[in-house]
Parts: structure tokens; C-alpha cells; sequence
């Protein structure tokens, strides 16, 4: 985008088939959400955009493995939209637009897969993306958004430093303050501590 930077996302098996289905799907879940991490938080920025662009592709084909699954659709709208804000300016559109898509059928999967990352990460799109006519930008539909991702995991970190977020570029600053020292106090997730330092700082 020129005017905003964009951020920074089914049918049953069978009985007997689930139980290595979802192994398998968690693994690769786990696998996108680490290279997402070190790209985002290790890579120059000047390496980010064909590494996320490369990684969209990876979890495109991961979630084409698991098209009941809430999680693959989640994590290919996050690569997708960081790929779309790595990449900047009009050209990114087309990739929140997917990101958003990718978004809502998590909604339509499983609200509250990931406690609810759907919600905040969509909310973080309507935020920072354009308005009308250019994008889709909302201010009501972001707070909505991110309002409900709270209520799934009020103590979370990301929710927290999304909804901090939203509200300094609003100009609540106090408001903003609260929330994000609130996100400073959130709870270690042991299996992304790279995440967990990089959101900090």
C-alpha cells in the first residue's frame, strides 16, 4: 500500500483416519508457524518478501491437505498477508484480499481454532489496510474483530498488541498503553519462544 503499511492469518475423515490425519496436519502447522517466525523476526528485511512469498506457496499446499481444518486456513492468511506487507504498495491488495478470504472460512471452520486467531488476525487487516475505495479497511469491523478475539484468549499476547495497536493509531494513547502493557504481562507459550520475544520487542 501507499497510503498504510499492511501487516502485518471441509468435510470429516474417516474415524479410524483422524487420529494420524491430525498428527500430520499439526506437524505441518508447527512447521509453517516456525519458518513464519524466522522469517519475520530473524530475516534482513530486505530478504522478507521472496521468503514469505515462497512460504505462501508451501502453505498453500498445506492447507489444500486439510480443507476441514481451521488451523492451515489461519496460518496461510498470516503468510500471506506478512508476504502482502513485505511486498507493499497496490500489488498487495490481491494478497490481503486472500488473506481475508482465508480468514473468514476459518471463521466458518472453527472460530475458535488457535483461541481465536481468525478473529485477530482478520481484525488486524481491517485496521491496516485502505478503506473504500482502494481496500476494504474498516474501523468497526477491526475493533469487532478484535474484540472477540479477547474474549477467546483475554490474556494473550497477540490479541493484546493487536488491539494496543489499533488503538495508538486511533489516538487513545492511554487506552493503548493499558492493552499492551497487559500484552507485556501475557503468558509464555513454550513452544514459540521466538515469536513470544520478537512480539515483546
Amino acid at each position: 500500500m501507499t497510503t498504510k503499511p499492511i501487516a502485518v492469518l471441509m468435510f470429516a475423515l474417516a474415524a479410524f483416519a483422524t487420529p494420524m490425519a491430525h498428527a500430520g496436519m499439526d506437524e505441518d502447522v508447527r512447521q509453517l508457524q516456525h519458518e513464519w517466525e524466522v522469517i519475520k523476526y530473524r530475516n534482513p528485511k530486505a530478504d522478507q518478501e521472496k521468503s514469505f512469498e515462497a512460504l505462501a506457496q508451501t502453505a498453500g499446499t498445506v492447507r489444500a491437505k486439510y480443507t476441514d481444518r481451521a488451523e492451515p486456513e489461519i496460518w496461510y492468511g498470516i503468510i500471506v498477508s506478512s508476504y502482502a506487507g513485505a511486498k507493499g504498495g497496490l500489488g498487495a491488495l490481491s494478497l490481503v484480499k486472500d488473506a481475508k478470504a482465508a480468514f473468514e472460512h476459518a471463521l466458518a471452520v472453527d472460530p475458535k481454532a488457535l483461541a481465536g486467531s481468525a478473529y485477530t488476525s482478520l481484525g488486524s487487516l481491517y485496521y491496516q489496510v485502505p478503506g473504500w475505495p482502494v481496500g476494504f479497511g474498516d474501523d468497526k469491523k477491526a475493533r469487532d474483530m478484535l474484540d472477540a478475539a479477547l474474549k477467546l484468549n483475554p490474556d494473550g499476547i497477540d490479541p493484546n498488541f493487536f488491539l494496543g495497536d489499533f488503538l495508538y493509531r486511533k489516538g487513545d494513547y492511554a487506552g493503548a498503553r493499558k492493552v499492551l502493557e497487559h500484552a507485556l504481562k501475557a503468558p509464555a507459550r513454550p513452544d514459540r519462544p521466538l515469536a513470544d520475544e520478537g512480539r515483546r520487542r
